[in-house]
């Protein structure tokens, strides 16, 4: 199922055109036209879901799949030295395109200036992090 008002939607099918590296019955693999580094690739599902959180295991198994191998074809053919694979689930985490989707980003040098890898360090006090693990674990319980 597609949703009309949706870019890579329509980029499923062929409404909007991109530089598609990868298509099978399940996933599109294209080129990011904001690219972060050269080569850095969007990899989808062809039906739409919201985001990661909303998509089937086994869509989820499709993308990773495509994923990987998009990472270890950017290490040898485009000479990246590592990737950064990621995604965002809605917008407080940066999810700007409602179509669940991954990043796979071909890192060319540690200091190339993208900073995927600077997490801030959170103030969470030792005795805060046995209350956050137990309500994560009853959370998996449900």
């Amino acid at each position: 199922m597609n949703n009309p008002s949706c870019i890579f939607c329509q980029i499923v099918t062929g409404k909007i055109p991109a530089n598609k590296i990868y298509e099978d019955d399940h996933i599109l693999a294209f080129l990011d036209i904001q690219p972060a580094t050269m080569g850095h690739t969007l990899v989808m599902t062809k039906h739409h879901y919201d985001n990661f959180l909303s998509t089937p295991k086994d869509d989820m198994h499709w993308m990773m799949n495509v994923a990987q191998r998009i990472g270890q074809i950017q290490m040898t053919m485009l000479n990246a030295r590592g990737v950064n694979i990621l995604t965002n689930a809605y917008p407080a985490a940066g999810q700007t395109v409602l179509h669940v989707h991954m990043h796979v980003i071909p890192r060319y040098s540690p200091d190339d200036r993208l900073r995927i890898d600077m997490l801030p360090a959170n103030k969470t006090t030792d005795h805060q992090l046995p209350l956050i693990a137990a309500q994560l674990v009853e959370g998996l319980k449900l």
